[in-house]
Parts: C-alpha cells; sequence; structure tokens
C-alpha cells in the first residue's frame, strides 16, 4: 500500500464529520479508491466489513433487501460476513456503491443511527447514472481520489528529495545546472510512468517501460469499455481517444465534431458530460475577463480537455502502433524526442493544479489588426490577484502572450510565471521556475 495523502482527509472526516456523514471517495477507476479506503479502515478502526458490490455473492447480497430494521441488518450483515461490528469502533464500506443506488440511499439513515462509520467509493459516472430514482444522501462529505501526484510518486520510489527541492523553492535561488537536470529527469520518470497505482507498482517492481506501458494500456482499454457500457455508439471513447490529438495540434479549445467525425447534435454534449464526469479527463476552461473571478466569466463552450494522468496520456501519445516502443521512454527521459512536446508538459501542468483540487482555467484574446490570438496556458488566483503560467517543453522560446497578458491586466496581476526545464530566474518581470516547483507555487498561493 502506497501512502496517498487522501489518508489526511479521510482522518479529517473521522475526527471533525463523522458519525454525521459518510466519506464519498470519488475518482476515475483504478486511482485507488478501494485500496485507500480499505487501508484507513484497518489502521483506524477495530474492525471493518468491506462490502464490494462488484463482486458480491447472493448470501450477502440479500442481507440488504431489507434495511428497515436496522437491529437485525447489522446482526444478519455480521452473520454474512463472519465478522463483528463494535459501537463507535467499527466501520463499514460501500464499494462500488454506484451499483447499489438504494444502499446509497439509506446512507442518510445508517448515518442517523449513529452506531457505525460508513466509507463510500465510486466511479462519478456511473454513481450519476443510478441515482434518478432514489433520494441522493445530504449526510455525504465528498473526498476526491485522484491519481498519485508528483509528491507521491516520490514517497513510492523512495526519492526523499521533495522536501530539499520544497526549501529551494523558498530561498528563490537557482538550484544549479547539475541538480536542475537530475531533478527534471526524475520528473520525466514520473510523466513517463504517471500516477496510476498499478503502474506506479510496476515501475517500484523493477518491470521494463513495455511492461509499465502494457499496464497502461489495460487501463485505458478498460475506461473504453466503462464509456462503451454508458454509450454503445463508442463516441464517448472517440471523445476520450482525441484529447491528446487536439492539445497536438494546438487549438484553441476542443471541438467535438473533430473526435466524432460528424456534425455535433445535442446528445454529443450529454457524452461530452459523461466523459468529464468519469473523471478521466480535465476540463480547463476559457475565461471572458481574467479580471473578476474566474469561475464567473468561463465560457461553458470554449474549453481544452486534459487527461488525469500524465502517464495513460504519454501511453496515447506514442501509442498508434499498438505499443509503446521502450526506445521511446528512453529518449523522453533523456529529452531526445524530436516533436514538440509542449502539449504533453501542459497535462503534467493541468494534472498538478488539479490534484491540489484547482480548477483549470486558460484566457483567449485576438491580436489587435490580426487574425491570430494571445493564449495564456493556465490562469491561478492568489486571493484576488492572478497568476497566469505559461509552459515550455525545453527552453523559454517565445512568451509573447503572458508578457501581454501582465500588460493588459497589470493592475491584477500579481505574477507572471513561465514553466519550463529550466532553472530557477527571471526575465524582467517573468518568472522562470523548473516545472517540478509548480507544487510549491500553488502551495504559496
Amino acid at each position: 500500500m502506497f501512502k496517498r495523502k487522501a489518508f489526511e482527509k479521510l482522518k479529517e472526516w473521522k475526527e471533525k464529520r463523522a458519525p454525521r456523514y459518510s466519506a464519498l471517495l470519488e475518482g476515475a477507476r483504478r486511482v485507488g479508491k478501494s485500496t485507500i479506503a480499505e487501508e484507513f479502515a484497518r489502521q483506524e478502526y477495530k474492525s471493518y466489513i468491506k462490502i464490494d458490490f462488484a463482486n458480491i455473492g447472493k448470501e450477502i447480497l440479500t442481507v440488504f433487501d431489507d434495511i428497515s430494521d436496522l437491529d437485525i441488518f447489522f446482526l444478519r450483515l455480521q452473520a454474512a460476513t463472519g465478522s463483528t461490528l463494535y459501537n463507535r469502533e467499527s466501520v463499514i464500506i460501500f464499494d462500488e456503491i454506484q451499483l447499489m443506488p438504494k444502499v446509497r440511499q439509506a446512507i442518510k439513515y445508517l448515518v442517523a443511527d449513529g452506531r457505525y462509520d460508513y466509507i463510500e467509493t465510486g466511479s462519478l459516472i456511473s454513481i450519476k447514472k443510478n441515482v434518478k430514482d432514489i433520494v441522493i444522501p445530504s449526510e455525504e462529505m465528498k473526498i476526491p481520489i485522484y491519481p498519485m501526484d508528483y509528491e507521491e510518486f516520490m514517497w513510492a520510489t523512495s526519492n526523499d528529495t521533495y522536501h530539499v527541492l520544497r526549501e529551494l523553492y523558498k530561498l528563490g535561488k537557482p538550484v544549479g545546472n547539475l541538480l536542475n537536470r537530475k531533478m527534471m529527469r526524475d520528473f520525466r520518470i514520473y510523466m513517463a510512468v504517471g500516477g496510476m497505482p498499478q503502474a506506479v507498482e510496476a515501475y517500484v517492481e523493477g518491470k521494463n517501460f513495455e511492461e509499465i506501458d502494457e499496464v497502461k494500456r489495460e487501463i485505458i482499454a478498460l475506461y473504453k469499455d466503462d464509456f462503451y457500457k454508458i454509450d454503445n455508439t463508442g463516441l464517448i471513447g472517440r471523445m476520450f481517444d482525441s484529447v491528446p490529438t487536439q492539445l497536438a495540434t494546438d487549438k484553441r479549445s476542443y471541438v467535438i465534431s473533430s473526435a466524432t467525425g460528424k456534425k455535433k447534435i445535442d446528445k454529443d454534449y450529454e457524452r461530452l458530460f459523461d466523459l468529464i464526469d468519469s473523471k478521466t479527463v480535465l476540463p480547463c476552461y476559457n475565461v471572458f475577463n481574467p479580471s473578476v473571478a474566474l469561475a464567473g466569466t468561463r465560457d461553458n463552450d470554449a474549453f481544452k480537455l486534459y487527461l488525469s494522468d500524465i502517464g495513460l496520456f504519454t501511453t496515447m501519445i506514442f501509442n498508434s502502433s499498438g505499443r509503446t516502443d521502450e526506445n521511446i521512454y528512453s529518449k523522453l527521459l533523456c529529452d531526445n524526442l524530436p516533436a514538440d512536446l509542449g502539449y504533453l508538459y501542459e497535462n503534467a501542468v493541468a494534472q498538478i493544479i488539479s490534484s491540489a483540487d484547482k480548477n483549470l482555467y486558460y484566457h483567449t484574446w485576438e491580436k489587435e489588426g490580426s487574425s491570430h490570438y494571445y493564449e495564456v496556458d493556465f490562469l491561478l488566483v492568489s486571493k484576488t490577484k492572478l497568476v497566469p503560467l505559461e509552459v515550455k517543453s525545453s527552453g523559454i522560446g517565445k512568451h509573447e502572450s503572458i508578457i501581454e497578458f501582465g500588460k493588459k491586466y497589470s493592475k491584477h496581476v500579481i505574477k507572471e510565471i513561465l514553466l519550463s526545464q529550466k532553472d530557477v530566474g527571471n526575465i524582467e518581470m517573468l518568472k522562470l521556475y523548473p516545472i517540478y516547483m509548480l507544487p510549491f507555487i500553488i502551495e504559496e498561493l
């Protein structure tokens, strides 16, 4: 079991919100929800019962036929599972709760009973599809579960330099060429492996990148199977497949018809919302007016999509031949890939921002007297001030968009940041940081 930050959120729930609320762990498939729930139960409670509704026997399933008398229900549940529950010292885990909406509806009464704590896990897309005929309980504390972030990845790989990087960031000084190159290579390993626990486990076990890639392709195939169950046209899967391609072609926003290969219809919006609800992708919305609250001026019709996991994104970029060649990974780790991979680094940035529980925004505007546009890749907020981010794959290159943004919104911008592989530095008002320092930038905000 890897160390996960969600443990701290569950501890906070247990100390402050239970028994008045259950904990609902939401996230994409295979991000570790079930493992986190069970390991937390094992460490923090005298006993626990885990009910996996995706793999449940008839004997246990019949226990849930009638839960109107909770005294009898709990006795039957203990008898069927062979486990003992202790008042205020036990937790019941409802795994894949979306498959049993009636049980989710009953959370209200189970929580009100107060004898035990409850942890639910589920995929958001399925949860929403299975609540049409039930009353959704308000007694749930929702905890988002993401793929492992860079710090969790370093914990898993026994790399203890993360706290050193944080201190270096606080100093605001260059880390030095040799150390920066090493840190960037470490970060590119994370970009290659990603944060899906199964892929990280394969890497820790010493598997080669072709074997790790096989793990990731199985996860991608699982996602597509899930999409097909929701919509048998296969168009949600096409929308998913189209994410890297549309980022690579530098489109100003995601184009549904480019993904589906046909004229957009109203049903496509429902498919798109299902894709976003699956948490396998991250929506990044364009904003009309960054000088006011970002959420208040976002354009719901102009957005980009990124993948929720950089490792899956890497596999999808290089996977046109059916497998990712080991040589591709070698070139990635050595920063020797010939293609412009700015969008790969953009996806890494999107994942870092999202895993910090922040929404994604960007901004485009027309160049005066031109048909071209300026574009700032990401916008962060520090209190009432804006922090625009621009992402480069290697050198600092041209960065006129972020400079012009700083001029246009000078009253609202606290600092302008360019993320690349280069060391800490500055160009006039523009602050330069290596991409691995982004988590500390967000912490400071």
